[in-house]
């Protein structure tokens, strides 16, 4: 294959990418409807990425899943191409969430500051592809496990744009997958304490999982810490794991029922801190119902609605924190591979699971 052309430098750029938005002009790249993926230049900031595998969003990628015209790998494939070649990103058009990409580096504009980072360093994207200008020339594979699909093509990362280097220790399968939910750790640690009552709805996923990991190690052996996973297998490995006071099989988007299991699960004490990871709708009133006065519900699901959580609490009298997920925290890559070094448990299911 012949080499690449070295793409031309554009004179200006927004740090914050929004000299790629094209439709509204000069927006944010995540609110925009498209953008430019046009790679043969970049701008000032910029870095191009060969693109290598996408990690897409689970709310999205189950919504894919669902849709109607088939769900074969195909069908799969297509409806990403789609999406890029229509928006110039990957940014589903329904759930509004996109995913995260690996890939190695083929240029930097000069102005950058990257360290050490040198062309052909492989990593992979921190921020969404939601907002990730992207360009697919082909699909070559589909893999339904973790929510993954190995791609020819070519993005940019802007000067804002964070990014991980691809550890040594871990296969790049695991890591992508971590990586995807690197933030949900880092926001328990600040939010469980000591022997503290919590709940995580979809505990038997990727950040659900870590959620629950770090809620036991934050809260320690005195922590009750109540995991919701209605699907039979991943309630199964959770179970396993020993990091739960209790599995419980409760519908998320039952929420009186997901309060009265809990309760009945702790012996009637609300939890402190709630943490939803489900992929699907209207599971909003679980995180909310079984909290105590004053409690928090953090939101890390992508299928979440600010209209259902903060309409909902008010509806049933709920005088409670509600907390927007927020993918991105200081050291979160760092803190959630560590986590993968220091419970072999954990990193043994993930591989099993994405690796």
């Amino acid at each position: 294959m012949p080499a690449r052309p070295h793409p031309t430098l554009a004179p200006s750029g927004d740090r914050f990418g929004a000299h790629r938005s094209l439709d509204p002009v000069g927006s944010l790249p995540q609110a925009a409807r498209r953008l430019n993926n046009d790679f043969s230049c970049i701008f000032n900031g910029e870095m191009l990425v060969a693109v290598e595998t996408l990690n897409v969003d689970a709310a999205s990628f189950r919504q894919m899943e669902e849709g109607e015209g088939g769900t074969d790998d195909q069908v799969l494939a297509g409806r990403v191409l789609a999406t890029v070649a229509a928006r110039g990103k990957q940014h589903n058009p329904v759930t509004g969430s996109g995913g995260m990409l690996l890939g190695r580096v083929l240029a930097c504009a000069p102005d950058r500051d990257d360290g050490d980072l040198a062309v052909g360093d492989r990593i992979a994207t921190l921020v969404s592809l939601s907002l990730t200008p992207l360009r697919i020339d082909r699909v070559k594979a589909v893999r339904r496990a973790s929510a993954q699909l190995d791609v020819e093509g070519e993005a940019v990362l802007f000067a804002s744009g964070a990014y991980a280097r691809m550890p040594g220790d871990l296969s790049e399968r695991l890591a992508l997958a971590v990586l995807d939910v690197a933030g949900a750790a880092p926001q328990v640690s600040r939010l469980v304490g000591p022997d503290a009552c919590v709940l995580v709805l979809g505990a038997g996923g990727k950040s659900g999982i870590l959620c629950a990991a770090e809620a036991r190690r934050c809260g320690g052996p005195g922590a009750i810490v109540v995991g919701v996973e209605n699907h039979a297998p991943f309630a199964a490995d959770l179970e396993a794991l020993g990091i739960c006071s209790r599995v419980l099989s409760a519908d998320a988007t039952d929420p009186v029922q997901v309060r009265r299991r809990f309760l009945e699960a702790t012996g009637g004490r609300e939890a402190d801190v709630s943490f939803s990871c489900v992929n699907v709708p209207d599971a909003e009133l679980s995180a909310i119902l079984p909290l105590r006065r004053r409690g928090i519900a953090y939101f890390f699901a992508m299928s979440t609605s600010f209209t259902r959580a903060a309409l909902g609490a008010e509806g049933v009298g709920k005088d409670v924190d509600l907390f927007i997920g927020n993918g991105y925290a200081e050291g979160h890559a760092d803190h959630a591979l560590t986590m993968m070094r220091e419970l072999p448990d954990v990193r043994e299911l993930f591989e099993k699971r994405y690796g």
